[in-house]
C-alpha cells in the first residue's frame, strides 16, 4: 500500500489524543474521522487536528469508503463488538488494551480476524515502549533471564475520573485492563508461556461494583516469576512500575524510561525512532497494513493473555 493511509479514530478522549498526538509524527496517514460520545466537544477535539468528518456512531465512519483503519480507544466494554464490526466493514483495526472483558469474545475477534486475514492489533502498549523494548533486547540477545518481574500499578480512582481528570461514562477495571499490561508483558519478556496464575482482591466498591485492590502472581513455563500489585486507592505515585530482576542485572522502567537497580538512569533514546510508546505502537500497526503482515501485539499473540485473566477471573469468583 504505497497511497496514504486513511484512519477513523474512535474515541476522543485523553487516549484518543495520545494517538493523534503520535500519528502526527507518521508520515503517509491522515485520520479523517473522529467518533466520539458528545458531538460539540468531538468537534473542538476534530477542529485541532485538523479532521473533516465527526461522528457520534462508530458505523457512520465505517460507512465512509476511504477509510482503510480504525484506532478504537473506547470504554472496555465495548471493545470487542466494534472490533469485530470493523472487521466485517473490511477495515484494519486497532484496539486500545484490553482486547475484551471476556474470553469468549477476545476469542471471537481473534476468529474473525483469521477469516477477513485484516491486520487487527491490541494496543499492549509495554510491548513498544523504549525501556521495555530495551530490555526485549538483552533478553533476544540472550545477555539477560528474567528471574522475577515485581510490578506495581497504582492509581487513586475512588471516583470515576479519566486521566485528564473528566468524569468517566464507563467503569475501568484492575483485572481486565490493568492486570492485562503486566500478564502479556510477562509472558513476552520471558519468551515463555505463562502455567500458573492466583490472584486474590479486596473489598468490592459499593458504587463502582469493582474491587479496588488486586494481587496477583505468575509463574512461566521456564520458572521466571512475576508479582504484581494493583490499587485504585493510592494515594501517592500513580502509574506502573516495573522491577526486571535478572541473571546479569536489575531494571527499572517507568513508562518510557529505564533505570539500573541503583536508579541510575539508561539512555533509551537510540532504542527506537520514538520515545514515545504509542506512536511506536501505532508506527507498528501502519507498517504491518502495508507490508502486508502480521504485527507485534496482534489478536492472535495476546490471546493467551486473556486466557490467563478468564482463568484468574474463575478463581476470584470462586
Amino acid at each position: 500500500m504505497a497511497k496514504t493511509i486513511k484512519v477513523a479514530l474512535a474515541g476522543a478522549g485523553a487516549f484518543g489524543i495520545k494517538h493523534l498526538d503520535g500519528i502526527k509524527n507518521i508520515d503517509g496517514v491522515e485520520v479523517v474521522s473522529l467518533v466520539g460520545r458528545r458531538l460539540e466537544p468531538t468537534k473542538e477535539v476534530a477542529a485541532k487536528y485538523g479532521i473533516a468528518h465527526v461522528a457520534t456512531d462508530l458505523a457512520d465512519s465505517l460507512a465512509l469508503k476511504e477509510v482503510d483503519a480504525v484506532i478504537l480507544c473506547t470504554p472496555t466494554q465495548m471493545h470487542a463488538a466494534q472490533s469485530i464490526a470493523c472487521l466485517k466493514a473490511g477495515k484494519h483495526v486497532q484496539v486500545e488494551i484490553p482486547l475484551a472483558d471476556s474470553l469468549r469474545d477476545a476469542q471471537s475477534v481473534v476468529d474473525l480476524q483469521k477469516q477477513t486475514k485484516l491486520v487487527a492489533m491490541c494496543g499492549h502498549t509495554r510491548r513498544f515502549n523504549p525501556s521495555h523494548q530495551w530490555v526485549h533486547k538483552k533478553i533476544v540477545a540472550k545477555e539477560f533471564n528474567i528471574q522475577q518481574m515485581d510490578v506495581q500499578t497504582f492509581f487513586f480512582r475512588r471516583s470515576n475520573m479519566n486521566a485528564l481528570g473528566q468524569p468517566r461514562s464507563w467503569t475501568d477495571h484492575l483485572l481486565w485492563h490493568h492486570a492485562a499490561h503486566t500478564v502479556d508483558l510477562f509472558a513476552y519478556q520471558a519468551g515463555s508461556p505463562i502455567v500458573k496464575a492466583n490472584a486474590v482482591q479486596g473489598p468490592i466498591h459499593p458504587t463502582l461494583g469493582i474491587a479496588m485492590d488486586m494481587s496477583i502472581q505468575l509463574k512461566a513455563a521456564n520458572g521466571a516469576i512475576c508479582t504484581l500489585s494493583l490499587s485504585f486507592n493510592n494515594d501517592g505515585p500513580l502509574g506502573t512500575f516495573f522491577r526486571y530482576i535478572g541473571d546479569t542485572g536489575t531494571y527499572i522502567a517507568r513508562y518510557d524510561d529505564l533505570f539500573n537497580g541503583k536508579e541510575e538512569k539508561i539512555d533509551v533514546s537510540k532504542v527506537d525512532v520514538s520515545m514515545n510508546g504509542i506512536e511506536l505502537q501505532d508506527r507498528e500497526f501502519f507498517a504491518a497494513i502495508r507490508e502486508g503482515r502480521e504485527p507485534n501485539s496482534s489478536v492472535a499473540q495476546v490471546l493467551a493473555c486473556y486466557q490467563v485473566l478468564h482463568d484468574l477471573e474463575q478463581q476470584l469468583d470462586a
